[in-house]
């Protein structure tokens, strides 16, 4: 039986990023409590309709910011996944934490609890772009957040950064890399901003007042966080993510890997047996459904297996490893070579894809651009 992996989306915040296009409501206590009854409910009874994906090997907790809610609450929503489902003695449970929110009292509640990893929102380590994101945290919290986290026994840590913001050069870009790894960090998430236009800073860009990053300058910054990061013993094993040797994040190479995995609360996405579906993203209405003892999936798509080889190619380039071509043959019938002969041969020729023994892989070249080459197996 393979493990699933189990996504709670907490969909609260102290406040708002500018640049934030996620499901998130400002934390009240009140609000808190009823989100935290329906999640624990929508557990309950998604447990019972997939008892054969009732073995769990990853747990995420993601937001929003999990530690704005009461480390209580955190921990009896955990309580309630150990009673429905069978957690793997060895699973990887990660909560992702802000800096200023997560006090050493908490994180070693949590770690009590089980919580084994714990991915704090650095983003960068210039204030004034962190006052420009919309972020409350200084740099200083960072490294305290950070050092409560080794005091609670968190020996895998990941920090989240953000590079291509708008006033952001290369160089304050690598001074953020190089304050980064000083922290030791076994996990380094590198993301290039994405504007959305919903967002203030999406507006502020469409009326001109902001300007974005150039392009490229994020190009530049992008292979600048491959060498430093690299240089500095971390491993590039997906687009956006290094780890030291055996950290990479177990929970999100799941969905590259087309492993099954259930979502919990507003907007929480899932796929089990070829079965997509997402939650509504209203809290009101989440939590009111729930209340009838009703579940909130939305959307629900069952995919072909065109759409399945296609996924299977788009999201295993993510990996650096690449796909695998005896994998895909095993999985579907045929090679990826014989799906996409065309479309490979032309990626080959263009310099975006290269074979490396079992493996298909993204060139150096193609990876601040793979977009491109996952729209050609779409």
């Amino acid at each position: 039986m393979r493990a699933a992996g189990l996504y709670i989306h907490v969909p609260f915040c102290l406040s708002k990023c500018s640049y934030c296009d996620f499901i998130s409501y400002i934390y009240t206590e009140e609000a808190a409590e009823r989100y935290a009854a329906a999640v624990e409910q929508e557990i309950i009874l998604r447990s019972k309709e997939f008892r054969s994906h009732n073995v769990v090997g990853s747990i995420y907790f993601g937001g929003g910011t999990p530690t704005c809610l009461p480390g209580t609450v955190l921990c009896g929503i955990l309580a309630v996944i150990r009673r429905n489902f069978m957690v793997l003695p060895q699973a990887e449970i990660t909560v992702e934490a802000n800096p200023g929110t997560a006090g050493g009292d908490l994180l070693e509640l949590l770690r009590g609890e089980g919580v084994n990893r714990l991915s704090i929102g650095m983003q960068t380590g210039e204030q004034e772009l962190l006052r420009f994101l919309g972020r409350r945290h200084t740099p200083e919290d960072v490294a305290k957040t950070v050092e409560a986290g080794r005091a609670a026994g968190f020996d895998n840590i990941n920090l989240d950064l953000i590079f291509g913001i708008p006033g952001q050069s290369i160089r304050i870009w690598e001074k953020s890399l190089e304050e980064a790894t000083a922290l030791s960090p076994e996990h380094i998430s590198a993301y290039g901003l994405e504007i959305h236009h919903k967002t203030p800073l999406g507006r502020e860009v469409a009326a001109g007042t902001v300007s974005p990053c150039p392009e490229e300058d994020e190009r530049k910054m992008y292979f600048t966080a491959i060498d430093l990061l690299c240089a500095r013993g971390y491993e590039h094993y997906e687009i956006s993510n290094f780890a030291l040797s055996d950290r990479s994040s177990r929970h999100n190479r799941l969905y590259w890997e087309g492993e099954p995995y259930l979502g919990f609360g507003p907007a929480a996405h899932s796929c089990i047996n070829g079965t997509r579906w997402s939650n509504v993203e209203d809290l009101k209405k989440y939590c009111e459904i729930l209340d009838r003892n009703g579940l909130p999936a939305t959307g629900e798509t069952r995919l072909s297996v065109k759409e399945e080889m296609s996924e299977a190619m788009f999201l295993g380039l993510r990996e650096i490893a690449g796909v695998s071509c005896a994998r895909f043959k095993e999985r579907f019938g045929r090679g990826p070579e014989k799906v996409y002969g065309p479309v490979i041969e032309k990626l080959f020729t263009q310099g975006l894809l290269r074979r490396e023994g079992d493996s298909l892989r993204l060139t150096r070249e193609a990876l601040p651009v793979a977009n491109v080459v996952f729209a050609a197996f779409v």
